[in-house]
Parts: C-alpha cells; structure tokens; sequence
C-alpha cells in the first residue's frame, strides 16, 4: 500500500487534512474503510451477514414495493404501471451505497453487473434539466417542483441520498458515470436557489450534507455555498413539520425529528468547519451539550414517538422511547464529525454508546430482520417484533450502507499523530511520518477489555500515538451528569509499552504516547470490565428509584423469556452481587449478566409478596431474538417500583358497589 493521499476519505464523510494556506477544514482525518480489514468475531460475520443476505433482501423489497419500477418507467424500459411511494428512490440510492462499500471489500461479479443496470435505468430517468423525483415525475406530473409548498415531498431529501450515492461509487471505483447524474441534479438546485425559487428545504434534512460530499468529489465551490445557503436558512427562518415549530438552528436546544435534525447538524458541521464558521461551530456544540445531557437514552437512541422528535429536558420515558435506528446512525454520524473538528475522545464515547446498544440493537443476526424503533421496556401484552421490511424501509436501508462504513471510525491521524478510536481486531494502515504503517489489533472487545496494538512502520521514526481510554473505564458512562454508576471501582486502566507498564498521559480522553516506533513494538491496553450499576440524573422521572446494568461497552436488559415471561415485578437491591459469565451457545456468542433477584408477587387478598429468583441480563443489542415478550433496561432497586406479577385483586370494601 501507499500513502494515503489526504483527500482519499472515509466513506460517508470526506475530509482532507488542511496545509498551511489552504482553505479551512477538518484538523482529524480518518482512515478510510478500504485501508481498515475487520476480522474479529464481532463485527466480521455482521458484515458479511450485510453483504450475503441484507443487500439481496433490500433488493428484492425494493422490487416488490415499485421502487426501481419508477426508474424503469421513466427511462422507457417497462410498459408496467408505476406503483412505488413518495421517496422510495432514496431507499434505492442508500441500498446502492451499501452495495458500492461491499464490492469494495469483496468482488461479485453477478452484483457489479446488476449495480450497472441499475445505474444505466437511473441516468435514463432524470429529466433533461436534471431533476429526478420518479414519484412527482410519473404520479404528479404537473406537481410544481421546487416551491415553497413542496415540504411534504421531501425532493430534496431523495436528492441528497442520491448524491451520497452517487459520490460513494465514485470514490469507490474511479468511475463518474453516476457522479455526473448527481452534478447534474445539484447544477439545477443551484440554479433554482440562485432565482430565489428554493429558498426553502422541501422536506427533511440531507441535502446539506451531500452537496458537501459533492463538493469535496469536484472541489466545485459552488456545492459548498449551496450547502451553507441551505444551513443559514435553516439558522434564521426555514420552519417545516420537521423543525419542531422553530428553525432548526434557531437556538442551542436540540428539538424537532431526530433523524432530520441531526441530519442538518451534519451539514452544519461540515459548513462551520470549511467555511472556517466558529459561530456556526459553538452553536452546534451547544446543540450537542444539549442532547448529552438533558435527551441522550442510556443505549444512544434519541427521540420519542411525537413527531419522532426530541423531547424536552429529561423526558425519556422507557417504552415509549421512540429511538429509530435511522437517529442512531445519525448521532454517529454526527460525533464522529465533531471529534474530527476537536480531537475530543467525548465524542467517541457517545458514537461508542450508539453503536454497540442503539443502533446495533436494530438489525437481527440473520440480516433480514429489522427494528424501525428501539425503545428501552417492553410491557405485557405489547408485541415488539424486529420486521422483514416497513413502510417507510429507511432503517433496513440505512443499516446496508452504514455497517460497510464501521471500519472506518477505528483509526484516524492528525500530523504526525495517530489515533486508535474504537477496538476491533483487524489490522489497518495510513501514512505518518512520511511511510505506511500498519497497527494491528488483538483483541476480544467488546467482551474483553485487553487490546493488544502491534506498530509496524517500515523504518524507525518517531510520531504519537493516541489511544482511546472510554468514558466507561473513567467512571464516565456520558460526558454529562445524566449518567453517573451508582459506586465507584477500583480498577483502573492499564497500559504497556513492550511489556512495561507506562504511566497514563491523559490528554482529552486518549492516553498519549510519542516515541520512536519500530517494527513490532507492542502497545498493550487493559481496560477493566467490572459490572457497573448506572442511575439515571435525578431529573429522569422514568428512571428514579431504577438501576441499569452495562459490561464495558455493553448496555443490559432483562427478557420475560429468562425469567417466566415477566421482568418488570423484579426488583434487584444494590448489595446483590452479580457476576459475568461468557456464552458462546448462546444468541450467536454473548456475556450474560447472573444474579439474585425479587420476584413481586401478588396474591388474591390484595397483597404483595415476594420470591427469590435467579436473573440472567442480555446485551440489549441482543432483545427479543427469542421471541417477542417482556424486556427492560432500567430495573427497580425496591419494591415499591415494581409492578407485582399477577396485579393482586384488590381487596373488597364494605358499602363499596362490589359488594
């Protein structure tokens, strides 16, 4: 491998490393996917589950639900009648994403061969202006495109994953023959922006953030502007169903549709970060304060069913946790953009959070099954089963293109220093200090805290590495107060060079190390894995009185399946010792949590009684494989916050009309 050039990027994101003189942008880049190779027992067999069975599920829903039939019929090559929805073609654009990140990791002839009439059908169905909607084009051909009325279309939502598509076949083949149909769509809202005909989004968030995609593919600054126009608009005036009755940006308060809301502080980001806007940027780090602190679920998820939107201060009922996984990958999506902007390991303990607990929770292990929302307790008699398609299927398509992408979060650089950011064993390369090197991680994470880094630059040379300590293995489970574990624990991280214990030189949440690195030194990081008891900020009403359970990066529930059918008249006291146990027969491999517990009881007379009963926590990623029935994250720690199983007949009063 050579170096990497600075503008190869990571898929989904394209940042380039600044030189002095050169216009602003992200000080962090990351390594992209390609020169990262997972190969644990973790990620691995979830990627290539992605690549053998959801990329062919979502293409054959896709059929059934007309959503390539629209392209077909507007390219002239079906007499078939169109029978798709309103945005299903931004289904199509996220599952073709998917399909580009896989191919680059694995060749499938068949595949590649179908992806090129897909893309051929696609170039045949934009309009000679370049607009491309195959919905309003065929069903609502007189609609006027474009208006300030169009907010409920969402074109400029299906446009911008249109974009991302296209930028990611490019970037992962060379190729611009679908670059050149998403130039195409973006010269016309440049146009129409231009003659003030689109001073307003039509729909939910996403063009924001392609166009600046498309931008680093062309270096066309006109992309760029567009974006920011799109931004400021939504910072002084733009208000839509979406927004939550204000512009998006109006304040430092996160609120409206979460997807859609953190979707524009994306886009944010990247225009504050390359139009060198530090007001724009301190705004959005206010957003983020926000959500960490006061609407961030103990799993990542954000949002509630009202409008799938943000909730005010500490509302964050358990089962009616909304939490779509699209709002999952989305807050990762954003963390890693504002760790890039900082350098700040906070941001990774909250991508670290949603990744392995609410997004994960979102895709079964059989890759044809899907959650749309993630809420944190299941209630007798609610039937909360993960589907073989929706809908609206964003999620199923949101899942094939982001799992490709993981590998590229593991490492990053900035100058002649490295960053390790996640712990999956694989190996990855990148350029410092003038040659390739390659780290290789050993490791057993995220159900063992050891990591063992192998440094192998081709000659001796001194650079930094910076090695991510979590918030988790700090006595930090948020970088807020919303979280805090119940009693401290005395372990502590641990880290060794070549076999020599060096002491921790914490700076933002990664331990450095500069030295002059050769083949085969060794970086070896223990990271303690204790139970950890977590409460809730006192102003989580939900949660008062209710103790959660984590290993490491892992959040825990309780299924119905494990314990009778019923988890929510259980009651665990603080003092009851719990202790891990690895099962490899079990849902695909996982650590289970073992304990003591009370059953609440209750009896005809009224009364309440209780029984000792043998737990066993699942990692909540891991729910209701065994069948739908009762789950909850968040347990009582005394009687009085559980709800007794069978409800006790109340007792008869005399006079009373049940006599």
């Amino acid at each position: 491998m050579t170096c990497i050039r600075p503008g190869t990027i990571l898929a989904g994101l394209l940042v380039a490393l600044a030189a002095p003189g050169q216009e602003p942008d992200y000080p962090i880049r990351p390594v992209p996917p390609g020169s990262v190779k997972v190969q644990d027992t973790f990620w691995a067999p979830r990627l290539e589950k992605n690549r053998a069975v959801t990329i062919p599920h979502n293409l054959q829903q896709l059929e059934k639900q007309g959503s390539l039939n629209g392209f077909a019929v507007l390219a002239g090559q079906t007499a078939e009648k169109y029978h798709g929805y309103m945005w299903g073609d931004s289904d199509v654009y996220k599952t073709l994403e998917g399909i580009f990140y896989s191919l680059r990791d694995h060749s499938d002839r068949a595949l590649e061969d179908r992806v090129e009439r897909i893309l051929r059908t696609i170039a045949g169905a934009q309009a000679a202006d370049g607009y491309l909607m195959p919905h309003l084009q065929i069903a609502e051909p007189g609609y006027r495109h474009f208006s300030h009325e169009t907010t409920r279309t969402c074109e400029s939502y299906s446009m911008g994953h249109m974009i991302e598509s296209a930028v990611g076949h490019y970037e992962t083949t060379g190729s611009k023959k679908f670059l050149d149909v998403a130039v195409k769509c973006a010269d016309l809202l440049a146009r129409v922006q231009a003659e003030g005909k689109y001073e307003r989004i039509s729909g939910h968030p996403e063009i924001e953030l392609a166009l600046v995609r498309l931008y680093r593919a062309t270096r066309e600054r006109k992309y760029l502007e567009l974006a920011r126009a799109y931004v400021a608009n939504a910072r002084s005036k733009s208000i839509s169903i979406w927004s939550g009755g204000k512009p998006f940006l109006e304040d430092e308060v996160a609120r409206g549709h979460a997807v859609a809301a953190v979707y524009l502080y994306c886009g944010a980001t990247d225009v504050a970060v390359l139009t060198g806007d530090a007001g724009l940027l301190r705004l959005l780090d206010g957003k983020w304060l926000d959500v960490v602190s006061r609407k961030l679920y103990l799993t990542g998820g954000t949002g509630l069913p009202a409008g799938e939107a943000f909730g005010q201060a500490y509302e964050l009922p358990n089962a009616r946790a909304y939490c779509e996984t699209c709002a999952a990958v989305a807050n990762i999506f954003w963390n890693y953009r504002l760790f890039l902007a900082h350098g700040d390991g906070k941001y990774l303990d909250v991508l670290e959070r949603t990744l392995y607990n609410g997004f994960l929770s979102g895709v079964g292990m059989s890759g044809d099954r899907f959650f749309y929302l993630n809420p944190l307790a299941c209630l007798a008699g609610s039937r909360s089963e993960r589907f073989s398609w929706h809908g609206c299927p964003c999620c199923p398509t949101n899942i094939v293109r982001f799992l490709p992408q993981i590998a590229g979060y593991v490492l990053a650089a900035r100058g002649e220093e490295v960053f390790v950011n996640l712990y999956v064993q694989g190996e990855g390369q990148l350029c410092i200090a003038g040659q390739t090197v390659a780290l290789r991680q050993e490791t057993r994470y995220p159900w063992d805290g050891r990591v063992k880094i192998v440094v192998e630059p081709k000659h001796p040379a001194e650079f930094a590495i910076r090695v991510r300590i979590p918030g988790w293995s700090r006595e930090e489970p948020v970088p807020s107060d919303l979280y805090r574990y119940l009693a401290p624990t005395r372990e502590k991280p641990d880290l060794k060079i070549n076999g020599r214990t060096v002491p921790l030189d914490m700076q933002s949440g990664f331990a450095l190390v500069r030295r002059i690195w050769k083949a085969g030194d060794t970086i070896e990081l223990a990271l303690p894995m204790p139970i950890r008891r977590v409460v809730a900020h006192e102003a989580v009403a939900q949660d008062s009185g209710r103790v959660a359970l984590e290993r490491g990066p892992i959040v825990y529930c309780l299924e119905g399946v494990d314990h009778g059918g019923h988890v929510h008249n259980l009651v665990l006291s603080d003092e009851t010792k719990l202790a891990a146990e690895h099962r490899d027969d079990l849902l695909g491999g996982i650590t289970v949590l073992t304990g003591e517990a009370k059953a609440m009881q209750g009896i005809p007379e009224g009364q309440v009684s209780h029984a000792p009963v043998r737990i066993t926590a699942v990692p909540y990623y891991a729910w209701n494989y065994r069948g739908p029935g009762e789950m909850a994250v968040w347990i009582a720690r005394a009687p009085e916050k559980a709800t007794p199983w069978p409800q006790p007949r109340p007792q008869t009063i005399a006079g009373s009309p049940g006599r």
